[in-house]
């Protein structure tokens, strides 16, 4: 039967059975939608049993053509693995995905010596909340934020952060205790894993109503306590360099119950843990994240 349908025939059911549309299929594969009902129509012919249900321009996989589209689909994923793995078109290329503050306050301000103690590798980042998919083959690695959850990835945590309350220097000079912070603005920070809730909880207070400038991002949140505008609970590992360099503060050092967590992890697909971009990368990521490696430069 195999070598009876021919693996366009199969290609045009998996993009049409993916995308839901002959048209989006189509456009995938630079054919015309009438070209790719024909396909299908064709493929149906060959092994005797409907595929999908019409109904004007809509579709809609039959129980066989989805029992088909389970397999297929699966086929193609591997082919594309595996070319992917094997491909030597750029070898020392790393298509990175990143946590957004992550990458802003962390990675890019240590881009200069990774390219320096990795020459001939290169590294194309994107920064935003739609992690990774490895199963389109766009990005070989993430810097994921939270624990992931996806399945056939090899997870790496990047270790514990220090979350503590962060302030310029002229804010600081108003904090002496931890009651302080009550007469203070809290900047709150969303899309975090650990709240003013938490930290309050965990210096046995009680948490005062959330009050004050809301952010979505933690590189935002750090950049408006650096300018003054009021107190943020933020990781000292991001907010790394405005600690270095004074334009934030920690006014309750030593005087209050820091929260430590692990907040961002390193993943990428099992298939391609021996890639030799990413073996670089990963020894170079956590060589930089171990205290007892930290170079200056």
């Amino acid at each position: 039967m195999l070598d009876k349908v021919p693996l366009s025939l199969l290609r045009a059911f998996e993009a049409a059975g993916r995308a839901g549309s002959f048209r989006a299929a189509s456009e995938e594969l630079a054919l015309t939608p009438s070209a790719v009902s024909h396909a299908i129509r064709k493929l149906e012919v060959l092994l005797g049993v409907t595929l999908f249900f019409r109904t004007g321009r809509t579709i809609e996989l039959t129980p066989e053509g989805y029992a088909l589209f389970e397999m297929v689909s699966r086929g193609f994923q591997e082919i594309r693995d595996g070319l992917q793995m094997i491909s030597t078109r750029n070898p020392n290329l790393l298509r990175l995905h990143s946590a957004p503050s992550f990458a802003t306050q962390w990675l890019t301000p240590r881009l200069r010596r990774f390219f320096a103690d990795n020459p001939g590798l290169d590294i194309r980042l994107a920064a935003n909340t739609t992690y990774a998919d490895f199963s389109e083959s766009e990005f070989d690695a993430d810097i994921f934020y939270g624990v992931p959850k996806q399945e056939g990835v090899e997870i790496i945590s990047l270790g514990e952060e220090t979350v503590t309350p962060l302030c310029a220097p002229g804010v600081a000079e108003l904090i002496n205790g931890v009651d302080d912070l009550f007469d203070q603005i809290l900047i709150q920070s969303d899309n975090k894993m650990i709240r003013w809730s938490d930290w309050f909880r965990a210096n046995k207070l009680r948490s005062p109503e959330p009050q004050g400038p809301r952010f979505d991002r933690s590189y935002l949140a750090i950049a408006a306590a650096a300018d003054g505008l009021g107190v943020a609970l933020e990781s000292t590992r991001l907010a790394e360099q405005e600690l270095q360099d004074g334009r934030l503060v920690r006014p309750l050092k030593d005087t209050c119950v820091d929260v430590r967590y692990q907040g961002h992890y390193l993943i990428y697909s099992q298939a391609m843990r021996n890639r030799t971009s990413i073996r670089m990368f990963r020894e170079w990521l956590l060589a930089e994240l171990d205290p007892h490696n930290k170079r200056t430069g």
